[in-house]
């Protein structure tokens, strides 16, 4: 009986002990905030996740964010976005980092220093919160391998637009009945303001974008076209008279291809005066490595200001 006992509780000591170490979690050693920013190719600015009334400029016009090794690299432009495109898919080099303990503090080139509390919100979004305005910013963890360009491309053809200073007509299908935009061959599309305003011009052999004379004004909006994610929708809404309406596609970062669904007539414009958004709290910037005016650069993706009254409409031919 001693014998059977002391073989049961043999057999139990080690039922337990092989219960305990089946059931025994071992908790992975906590990352760094260092290590956190860096485990991820790129952080995309979910600007609609923006939780505050107030503004960062270099995060609200950027579209990804990166942390390597000190630096901060943003995609802020569409034109030359991609894998392949702009620092090989990080985007252009906007400042530098220091990370410690859950603090994150950016020397911006142009914004300058700027101080983030950092919340992990899950395994790949973080929450940048800024004290000194009381606004958060969302950023989304992705690998370049996996992150879809295209989309965040298309999906913000409305910004796009705006990259250039000018859209010249550089192409006119000879098939399509005859209409008033065959005169028009210039357009631009302006970022500030309500983010939907458009200028057109029926100057022609304009070499310096800033020389076009503006004939007509009014706004703009881009929309999508179901089962085609890469066609899209243009609306010319002119003041005053009656909206023109296009399929829009892109041929290339510098051109797209306007199909007017009225006359079947098919455009192409081509950008001039690219705008390299890099831009402070007074809305400076580069434009081909020249100074643009603010109006050209307040490039804001979540906004927050009435239309304003555009002063100066001429009459449409």
């Amino acid at each position: 009986m001693k014998t059977l006992k002391l073989l049961f509780g043999f057999a139990l000591a080690a039922t337990i002990l092989t219960s305990c170490s089946t059931n025994t979690v071992y908790e992975e050693p906590p990352i760094s905030l260092n290590q956190l920013l860096g485990s991820y190719d790129l952080w995309y600015v979910d600007i609609n996740q923006t939780a505050g009334y107030g503004e960062t400029p270099f995060l609200q016009i950027a579209f990804t964010l990166s942390f390597r090794n000190g630096v901060v690299y943003a995609n802020n432009n569409l034109v030359g976005f991609g894998p392949n495109g702009q620092g090989n898919g990080y985007g252009i080099d906007v400042g530098e980092y220091d990370a410690y303990d859950m603090v994150l503090d950016v020397y911006h080139d142009l914004d300058g220093f700027q101080t983030f509390d950092v919340y992990q919100v899950d395994f790949d979004t973080i929450e940048l919160y800024n004290p000194n305005n009381d606004t958060s910013y969302f950023l989304h963890g992705y690998q370049k391998s996996t992150f879809d360009y295209d989309f965040v491309f298309y999906d913000n053809i409305h910004y796009f637009m705006q990259e250039y200073n000018a859209w010249e007509k550089t192409y006119t299908s000879q098939m399509g009945a005859i209409n008033e935009f065959d005169s028009e061959n210039y357009l631009q599309f302006l970022s500030g303001g309500n983010d939907s305003e458009f200028r057109s011009s029926q100057d022609q052999n304009i070499a310096n974008p800033n020389a076009i004379y503006w004939d007509y004004t009014g706004v703009y909006g881009v929309g999508n076209i179901t089962g085609n994610t890469h066609l899209k929708t243009l609306t010319l809404d002119y003041d005053y008279f009656d909206n023109e309406f296009f399929e829009l596609s892109v041929i290339n970062d510098q051109v797209i291809e306007l199909y007017h669904a009225n006359s079947g007539t098919t455009y192409e414009f081509t950008g001039r005066g690219y705008i390299q958004y890099m831009r402070n709290a007074e809305a400076k910037g580069t434009e081909n490595g020249s100074k643009v005016k603010p109006v050209e650069l307040v490039k804001k993706r979540k906004q927050k200001t009435a239309k304003k009254d555009n002063p100066r409409v001429s009459k449409r031919n």
